[in-house]
């Protein structure tokens, strides 16, 4: 009888022998398998989390970004806004200006050539920038018997070499008139009312709010109409400009150094430290959006490591779970296959015996129980692997086919045979070397 029928048969008379002893198996590859596939599946899911926190960084620093821009222009024109008061700090004047009498009218008395003005924003001049010629002078304004101060202006002039920037005056347009407070308050003037200052008439179009200055008491209108009204035809008495917001020295030496080679024979006078507030204002917007910006950066790192951490403990997590399961399933999985083995020799003493009375060798013997453990094994690993990999992928969510791995499906029905194999050969070697003679008188 050939030893492959006899397997069969043995298979089929105990069969719930057999299906304990592929129960023993399966249950040792499927914690293998599952084990290794929620590792695989960890760093999948890890490297899924990471991904999704790097875009959503991204995307929240991208969000940042332009709340900062936006923010840091609506922050840095409010602060124009509120620091467009200050008014210009550096004066040209006329070489022959008394500095003296200057300070002491509060208007220019000599005039210069209105093409400086030109010849100045033409230069590569980078210490000052907003440029306004004007011509401005006291007057007494004959028909409300008050003195003025009049003041012409054709708004600022743009430097070649600068991008345009936005006014800290306005243009008087011509036939138009800018009022201070105790001009228009006095005489509840108010845009869209027409008033005539020394023959002239205007419509005015804006009326200042009280300053406590001398802006109170002026009347701005244009440069072209101002010179008219002076007889001071194509001639200023002043060039205003705003000192650049630069870290230097010296800031006033260096600037009148710069003007002196554009325009010799000037005077540059640097009015108070108005123009500070105004740089002080907008660094302070400009280091609040990047502070800003900065710590969305580093919100969207930190959200990205906490992901990498959480994501490193859970793959360690399931290492250890694994270290001590699989190990012991092994261990286990063997212990049993053996026990059974053992169980299985010691019923078929009888059969074995009587195998051997009837001329079937040791040999033989051997191969009909390592054949059916071999059985056992590539059952016990198909089915464990089967087992291992839905357990695997359902603890680790919905099931992904590229956790699907062949290496490891071959290496379980390789391993499989082998511990069962190995579990049986002890018992098996025992029941191959009985004696059939001694066993039959035993029965």
């Amino acid at each position: 009888m050939k030893i492959s029928r006899l397997v069969v048969q043995e298979i089929a008379h105990r069969f719930v022998n057999f299906v304990l002893a592929v129960i023993g198996v399966s249950i040792a590859v499927a914690c293998l398998v599952a084990s290794v596939t929620m590792i695989d599946a960890g760093e999948i899911q890890s490297q899924k989390l990471v991904a999704e926190g790097k875009t959503e960084s991204e995307r929240l620093v991208a969000k940042r970004e332009k709340e900062v821009k936006d923010a840091g222009k609506q922050l840095n024109d409010e602060m124009r806004k509120i620091t467009k008061g200050l008014g210009f700090n550096i004066v040209v004047l006329a070489e022959d200006e008394d500095i003296a009498a200057f300070h002491a009218e509060g208007t220019p008395t000599r005039t210069m050539p209105q093409e400086y003005v030109d010849r100045l924003a033409k230069s590569p001049i980078v210490v000052i920038n907003h440029l306004l010629p004007i011509v401005t002078k006291k007057v007494e304004w004959a028909e409300e018997k008050q003195t003025i101060v009049l003041t012409g202006t054709r708004g600022e002039v743009p430097q070649a070499h600068r991008d345009p920037k936005k006014p800290l005056l306005d243009l008087v347009p011509k036939g138009k008139v800018v009022l201070g407070y105790r001009l228009h308050h006095p005489r509840k003037l108010k845009p869209g009312s027409k008033l005539t200052i020394n023959g002239r008439e205007l419509e005015v179009v804006k009326c200042h709010p009280e300053r406590g200055s001398v802006d109170d008491v002026t009347a701005w209108v244009n440069l072209e109409e101002a010179q008219q009204m002076l007889d001071m035809e194509n001639l200023v008495n002043a060039i205003l400009a705003l000192e650049c917001n630069c870290a230097t020295v010296d800031r006033i030496a260096e600037i009148r150094g710069e003007i002196a080679k554009v325009l010799p024979g000037t005077q540059i006078l640097e009015r108070g430290r108005k123009a500070l507030a105004r740089a002080e204002a907008r660094n302070k917007a400009k280091k609040t959006a990047e502070a800003s910006l900065k710590a969305a950066r580093t919100s969207g790192e930190q959200m990205i490591a906490s992901r990498q951490a959480n994501a490193d403990q859970m793959i360690a997590s399931r290492k250890a779970q694994a270290n001590v399961l699989v190990p012991l399933a092994v261990v286990g999985s063997f212990a049993w296959i053996v026990l059974l083995a053992v169980g299985n020799a010691r019923q078929r003493r009888g059969e074995i015996g009587i195998l051997r009375a009837i001329g079937m060798g040791s040999r033989d013997v051997l191969v009909l129980f390592l054949g059916k453990a071999l059985l056992v094994g590539l059952a016990g690993g198909a089915i464990g692997y089967i087992v291992g990999y839905l357990v695997g992928t359902g603890y680790s969510g919905p099931i992904d086919q590229s956790l699907f791995d062949l290496n490891w499906l071959l290496t379980a029905l390789l391993m499989a045979p082998a511990l069962s194999a190995a579990a049986t050969w002890l018992p098996a070697l025992v029941a191959a070397g009985q004696d059939p003679a001694v066993v039959l008188q035993e029965q």
